[in-house]
Protein backbone atom coordinates (compact mmCIF):
# COMPACT_ATOMS: atom_id res chain seq x y z
CA UNK A 1 0.00 0.00 0.00
CA UNK A 2 1.38 3.25 -0.49
CA UNK A 3 1.35 5.99 1.62
CA UNK A 4 3.36 7.90 3.92
CA UNK A 5 4.32 7.55 7.69
CA UNK A 6 2.53 9.70 10.84
CA UNK A 7 4.82 8.89 13.92
CA UNK A 8 5.73 5.87 12.84
CA UNK A 9 2.92 4.10 11.44
CA UNK A 10 2.01 3.61 7.76
CA UNK A 11 -0.51 6.02 6.81
CA UNK A 12 -2.50 4.21 3.60
CA UNK A 13 -3.89 6.07 0.63
CA UNK A 14 -6.98 3.73 -0.23
CA UNK A 15 -8.57 3.82 3.06
CA UNK A 16 -8.96 6.02 6.52
CA UNK A 17 -5.78 6.91 8.35
CA UNK A 18 -5.05 4.38 11.31
CA UNK A 19 -3.15 5.67 13.71
CA UNK A 20 -1.96 3.40 17.04
CA UNK A 21 -2.86 4.48 20.68
CA UNK A 22 -0.23 5.76 22.32
CA UNK A 23 -0.84 4.12 26.10
CA UNK A 24 -1.12 7.56 27.62
CA UNK A 25 0.48 10.95 26.74
CA UNK A 26 3.19 11.91 28.09
CA UNK A 27 4.15 15.88 29.00
CA UNK A 28 6.77 15.93 25.89
CA UNK A 29 4.27 14.68 23.37
CA UNK A 30 1.79 17.23 24.79
CA UNK A 31 4.49 19.85 24.63
CA UNK A 32 5.59 18.90 20.73
CA UNK A 33 1.08 19.45 20.90
CA UNK A 34 1.41 22.49 21.66
CA UNK A 35 4.59 23.53 20.01
CA UNK A 36 2.88 22.51 16.60
CA UNK A 37 -0.64 24.44 17.83
CA UNK A 38 1.56 28.08 18.48
CA UNK A 39 3.16 26.90 14.69
CA UNK A 40 0.02 27.05 12.74
CA UNK A 41 -1.65 29.34 14.91
CA UNK A 42 -4.30 26.80 15.26
CA UNK A 43 -7.26 27.97 18.10
CA UNK A 44 -8.87 24.71 19.86
CA UNK A 45 -12.33 24.15 21.56
CA UNK A 46 -13.56 21.39 23.26
CA UNK A 47 -17.14 21.07 23.40
CA UNK A 48 -19.68 18.34 25.26
CA UNK A 49 -22.88 18.31 24.31
CA UNK A 50 -24.99 17.00 27.19
CA UNK A 51 -28.39 16.55 28.97
CA UNK A 52 -28.69 14.47 32.44
CA UNK A 53 -24.92 13.55 32.97
CA UNK A 54 -24.23 15.03 36.21
CA UNK A 55 -22.38 11.82 37.51
CA UNK A 56 -19.85 12.20 34.83
CA UNK A 57 -19.33 15.28 32.95
CA UNK A 58 -17.70 17.05 35.68
CA UNK A 59 -14.40 14.71 35.55
CA UNK A 60 -14.50 15.37 31.94
CA UNK A 61 -14.80 18.97 32.09
CA UNK A 62 -11.94 19.17 34.87
CA UNK A 63 -9.94 16.97 33.27
CA UNK A 64 -9.53 18.71 30.34
CA UNK A 65 -9.27 21.98 32.14
CA UNK A 66 -6.26 21.27 34.44
CA UNK A 67 -4.25 19.12 32.05
CA UNK A 68 -4.66 20.75 28.49
CA UNK A 69 -5.73 24.14 29.36
CA UNK A 70 -3.91 24.99 32.89
CA UNK A 71 -1.32 22.31 32.69
CA UNK A 72 -0.43 23.37 29.36
CA UNK A 73 -1.42 25.74 26.58
CA UNK A 74 -2.96 23.44 24.05
CA UNK A 75 -6.63 23.82 24.62
CA UNK A 76 -8.14 27.41 24.53
CA UNK A 77 -11.84 26.74 25.54
CA UNK A 78 -14.25 23.89 27.30
CA UNK A 79 -17.56 24.72 26.32
CA UNK A 80 -20.43 22.04 27.32
CA UNK A 81 -23.97 22.50 25.80
CA UNK A 82 -26.67 21.76 27.63
CA UNK A 83 -29.11 20.16 25.52
CA UNK A 84 -31.95 20.42 28.45
CA UNK A 85 -31.02 18.94 31.21
CA UNK A 86 -32.93 18.46 34.27
CA UNK A 87 -30.16 17.40 36.36
CA UNK A 88 -27.19 19.51 37.50
CA UNK A 89 -25.46 19.17 34.29
CA UNK A 90 -25.09 23.12 33.59
CA UNK A 91 -23.91 23.49 37.70
CA UNK A 92 -21.52 20.99 37.60
CA UNK A 93 -19.81 21.86 34.67
CA UNK A 94 -19.69 25.08 35.22
CA UNK A 95 -18.02 24.74 38.67
CA UNK A 96 -15.53 22.82 36.62
CA UNK A 97 -14.48 25.15 34.60
CA UNK A 98 -16.30 24.95 31.36
CA UNK A 99 -18.63 27.96 29.27
CA UNK A 100 -22.13 26.54 29.73
CA UNK A 101 -24.54 27.41 27.19
CA UNK A 102 -28.10 25.92 26.93
CA UNK A 103 -29.31 24.92 22.99
CA UNK A 104 -32.26 27.20 23.40
CA UNK A 105 -29.49 30.24 24.25
CA UNK A 106 -27.62 29.18 20.74
CA UNK A 107 -29.17 31.44 17.47
CA UNK A 108 -32.17 31.51 19.16
CA UNK A 109 -33.96 32.89 15.78
CA UNK A 110 -33.63 29.88 14.04
CA UNK A 111 -36.40 27.03 15.15
CA UNK A 112 -35.09 24.99 17.99
CA UNK A 113 -34.42 22.19 16.59
CA UNK A 114 -33.90 18.82 18.95
CA UNK A 115 -31.29 16.21 19.45
CA UNK A 116 -27.66 15.68 19.58
CA UNK A 117 -27.34 16.47 16.06
CA UNK A 118 -29.25 19.99 16.85
CA UNK A 119 -26.85 20.63 19.83
CA UNK A 120 -23.20 19.72 17.71
CA UNK A 121 -24.51 21.85 14.88
CA UNK A 122 -25.27 24.65 17.12
CA UNK A 123 -21.95 23.94 19.25
CA UNK A 124 -20.26 25.33 15.82
CA UNK A 125 -21.53 28.83 16.40
CA UNK A 126 -21.13 28.56 20.37
CA UNK A 127 -17.05 27.31 20.02
CA UNK A 128 -14.41 29.88 18.63
CA UNK A 129 -11.81 27.41 18.02
CA UNK A 130 -10.46 26.40 14.53
CA UNK A 131 -10.75 23.36 15.73
CA UNK A 132 -13.42 21.31 17.54
CA UNK A 133 -13.33 18.34 19.23
CA UNK A 134 -16.26 16.76 20.32
CA UNK A 135 -16.79 14.54 23.66
CA UNK A 136 -19.48 12.29 24.84
CA UNK A 137 -20.17 13.68 28.48
CA UNK A 138 -20.75 9.91 29.80
CA UNK A 139 -17.83 8.48 29.65
CA UNK A 140 -16.84 6.93 33.15
CA UNK A 141 -13.38 6.25 32.22
CA UNK A 142 -11.76 9.54 30.67
CA UNK A 143 -8.66 10.84 30.15
CA UNK A 144 -6.73 13.37 28.87
CA UNK A 145 -5.51 11.17 25.87
CA UNK A 146 -8.93 11.29 24.52
CA UNK A 147 -8.45 14.58 23.22
CA UNK A 148 -4.49 14.38 22.47
CA UNK A 149 -5.16 11.75 20.36
CA UNK A 150 -7.44 13.46 17.93
CA UNK A 151 -5.63 16.40 17.72
CA UNK A 152 -2.40 15.68 16.79
CA UNK A 153 -3.27 14.29 13.15
CA UNK A 154 -4.90 17.89 12.85
CA UNK A 155 -1.93 19.54 14.28
CA UNK A 156 0.42 17.58 12.53
CA UNK A 157 -0.82 17.20 9.14
CA UNK A 158 -2.99 20.01 7.33
CA UNK A 159 -4.23 17.81 4.86
CA UNK A 160 -6.45 15.83 7.51
CA UNK A 161 -9.47 17.73 8.37
CA UNK A 162 -11.41 15.24 10.58
CA UNK A 163 -10.17 12.69 12.91
CA UNK A 164 -12.48 9.71 14.68
CA UNK A 165 -12.12 8.11 17.26
CA UNK A 166 -12.22 4.16 18.06
CA UNK A 167 -11.59 2.05 21.53
CA UNK A 168 -12.73 -1.07 22.57
CA UNK A 169 -16.20 -1.02 24.53
CA UNK A 170 -17.10 -2.72 27.60
CA UNK A 171 -20.72 -4.42 28.47
CA UNK A 172 -21.95 -5.39 31.70
CA UNK A 173 -18.49 -5.62 33.27
CA UNK A 174 -17.76 -8.18 30.18
CA UNK A 175 -14.41 -7.00 28.02
CA UNK A 176 -16.41 -6.65 24.94
CA UNK A 177 -19.56 -6.52 23.69
CA UNK A 178 -20.67 -2.82 23.87
CA UNK A 179 -21.47 -1.13 20.78
CA UNK A 180 -24.30 -3.27 19.90
CA UNK A 181 -25.92 -0.23 17.64
CA UNK A 182 -22.81 0.22 15.86
CA UNK A 183 -23.14 -4.07 14.93
CA UNK A 184 -26.35 -4.40 14.58
CA UNK A 185 -27.34 -1.57 12.26
CA UNK A 186 -24.32 0.73 11.61
CA UNK A 187 -22.44 -1.61 10.21
CA UNK A 188 -24.67 -3.52 7.91
CA UNK A 189 -25.45 -0.25 6.11
CA UNK A 190 -22.24 0.72 5.79
CA UNK A 191 -21.28 -2.80 4.33
CA UNK A 192 -24.19 -2.77 2.27
CA UNK A 193 -24.39 0.71 0.99
CA UNK A 194 -21.16 2.53 1.56
CA UNK A 195 -18.63 -0.45 1.69
CA UNK A 196 -15.66 2.26 0.76
CA UNK A 197 -16.08 3.66 5.02
CA UNK A 198 -16.40 -0.53 6.27
CA UNK A 199 -12.23 0.42 7.38
CA UNK A 200 -13.70 2.32 10.15
CA UNK A 201 -13.96 0.98 13.29
CA UNK A 202 -16.35 3.33 15.35
CA UNK A 203 -18.41 4.76 12.68
CA UNK A 204 -20.73 6.13 15.63
CA UNK A 205 -18.22 7.26 18.03
CA UNK A 206 -18.95 10.02 20.12
CA UNK A 207 -15.49 11.49 20.43
CA UNK A 208 -14.05 12.96 17.01
CA UNK A 209 -12.56 16.40 15.76
CA UNK A 210 -12.53 18.41 13.04
CA UNK A 211 -11.26 21.84 11.30
CA UNK A 212 -13.97 24.35 11.02
CA UNK A 213 -13.76 25.18 7.75
CA UNK A 214 -14.80 21.61 7.14
CA UNK A 215 -17.61 21.15 9.62
CA UNK A 216 -18.97 24.14 8.61
CA UNK A 217 -20.21 23.15 5.07
CA UNK A 218 -22.18 20.04 5.89
CA UNK A 219 -25.71 19.35 6.96
CA UNK A 220 -25.93 17.90 10.45
CA UNK A 221 -28.71 15.31 11.06
CA UNK A 222 -30.36 16.47 14.11
CA UNK A 223 -30.91 13.44 16.31
CA UNK A 224 -28.87 9.78 16.27
CA UNK A 225 -28.08 9.94 12.42
CA UNK A 226 -25.71 12.78 13.39
CA UNK A 227 -22.06 10.42 13.42
CA UNK A 228 -22.80 8.28 10.40
CA UNK A 229 -24.29 11.18 8.17
CA UNK A 230 -21.16 13.33 9.27
CA UNK A 231 -18.81 10.51 8.44
CA UNK A 232 -20.49 9.93 4.86
CA UNK A 233 -20.55 13.41 3.87
CA UNK A 234 -17.28 14.58 4.72
CA UNK A 235 -16.10 11.76 2.58
CA UNK A 236 -18.42 12.31 -0.48
CA UNK A 237 -17.18 15.95 0.04
CA UNK A 238 -13.51 15.69 0.65
CA UNK A 239 -12.69 12.67 0.02
CA UNK A 240 -11.33 9.45 2.17
CA UNK A 241 -7.81 10.83 2.52
CA UNK A 242 -8.79 13.78 4.64
CA UNK A 243 -10.30 11.81 7.30
CA UNK A 244 -8.29 9.62 10.00
CA UNK A 245 -8.87 7.37 12.99
CA UNK A 246 -7.11 7.24 16.42
CA UNK A 247 -6.73 4.45 19.19
CA UNK A 248 -8.40 5.79 22.24
CA UNK A 249 -8.07 1.85 24.20
CA UNK A 250 -11.14 1.44 25.95
CA UNK A 251 -14.59 3.80 26.25
CA UNK A 252 -16.50 2.69 29.21
CA UNK A 253 -19.99 4.43 29.37
CA UNK A 254 -23.69 4.45 30.21
CA UNK A 255 -25.06 1.83 28.34
CA UNK A 256 -28.46 1.66 27.23
CA UNK A 257 -31.22 -0.56 28.32
CA UNK A 258 -32.36 -1.98 24.59
CA UNK A 259 -35.73 -0.26 23.95
CA UNK A 260 -33.74 2.59 24.25
CA UNK A 261 -31.31 1.43 21.16
CA UNK A 262 -34.07 0.77 18.76
CA UNK A 263 -35.02 4.52 17.91
CA UNK A 264 -31.29 4.96 17.55
CA UNK A 265 -31.09 2.33 14.60
CA UNK A 266 -34.03 3.56 12.96
CA UNK A 267 -32.66 7.12 12.99
CA UNK A 268 -29.14 5.59 11.33
CA UNK A 269 -30.90 3.73 8.62
CA UNK A 270 -32.95 6.58 7.79
CA UNK A 271 -29.95 8.55 7.28
CA UNK A 272 -28.00 5.76 5.28
CA UNK A 273 -31.13 5.44 3.53
CA UNK A 274 -31.32 9.18 2.25
CA UNK A 275 -27.53 9.66 1.63
CA UNK A 276 -27.60 6.03 -0.60
CA UNK A 277 -30.61 8.11 -2.18
CA UNK A 278 -33.50 5.91 -1.44
CA UNK A 279 -36.41 7.82 -0.87
CA UNK A 280 -37.55 8.11 2.92
CA UNK A 281 -40.70 9.75 3.57
CA UNK A 282 -42.19 10.93 7.27
CA UNK A 283 -43.91 7.45 8.12
CA UNK A 284 -40.33 6.59 8.57
CA UNK A 285 -40.12 8.89 11.30
CA UNK A 286 -42.31 6.81 13.41
CA UNK A 287 -40.92 3.09 14.72
CA UNK A 288 -43.40 0.80 15.87
CA UNK A 289 -43.08 -2.04 17.93
CA UNK A 290 -45.04 -4.14 20.40
CA UNK A 291 -45.09 -4.33 24.63
CA UNK A 292 -45.38 -7.25 26.28
CA UNK A 293 -48.97 -7.06 26.07
CA UNK A 294 -48.74 -7.29 22.32
CA UNK A 295 -50.11 -3.79 21.94
CA UNK A 296 -48.39 -1.48 19.72
CA UNK A 297 -46.14 1.22 20.41
CA UNK A 298 -45.37 4.12 18.12
CA UNK A 299 -41.95 5.71 19.01
CA UNK A 300 -41.22 9.13 17.08
CA UNK A 301 -38.04 9.44 15.71
CA UNK A 302 -35.83 12.34 15.07
CA UNK A 303 -34.81 12.37 11.55
CA UNK A 304 -34.69 16.35 10.87
CA UNK A 305 -31.56 17.77 9.26
CA UNK A 306 -29.78 21.24 9.77
CA UNK A 307 -28.31 22.77 6.73
CA UNK A 308 -24.59 23.40 6.44
CA UNK A 309 -24.14 26.19 8.98
CA UNK A 310 -22.39 28.22 6.92
CA UNK A 311 -25.70 29.30 5.50
CA UNK A 312 -27.06 30.91 8.39
CA UNK A 313 -26.49 34.83 7.86
CA UNK A 314 -25.69 34.88 12.13
CA UNK A 315 -22.65 32.43 11.45
CA UNK A 316 -21.40 34.10 8.31
CA UNK A 317 -21.37 37.34 10.52
CA UNK A 318 -19.31 35.79 13.53
CA UNK A 319 -16.74 34.17 11.76
CA UNK A 320 -16.25 36.47 8.83
CA UNK A 321 -17.70 33.51 6.03
CA UNK A 322 -19.06 33.83 2.48
CA UNK A 323 -20.95 31.69 0.71
CA UNK A 324 -18.98 30.02 -2.42
CA UNK A 325 -20.64 31.19 -5.53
Amino acid sequence: MVGTTFRGHQVGQSGPRSLDGMGGTSDAEIDALVAAKRTTGTTISVCLPARNEEATVGQIVATVRRSLVEGAPLVDEVVVVDDGSTDATAEVSQWEGARVLAVSEILPDLPQGSGKGNALWKSLHACEGDIICWLDADVRNFGAHFVTRLLEPLLRDPTIGFVKGYYRRPLHGEATGGGRVTELMARPVISALFPHLSEFVQPLAGEYAGRRVLLETVPFVEGWGVEIGLLIDLVANFGIDALAQVDLDVREHRNRPLDELAPQAMAILVTGLRRAGVPVDKRLAELVRYDDDQQPERIAVEIRERPPIITVPAYRARFGRELSA
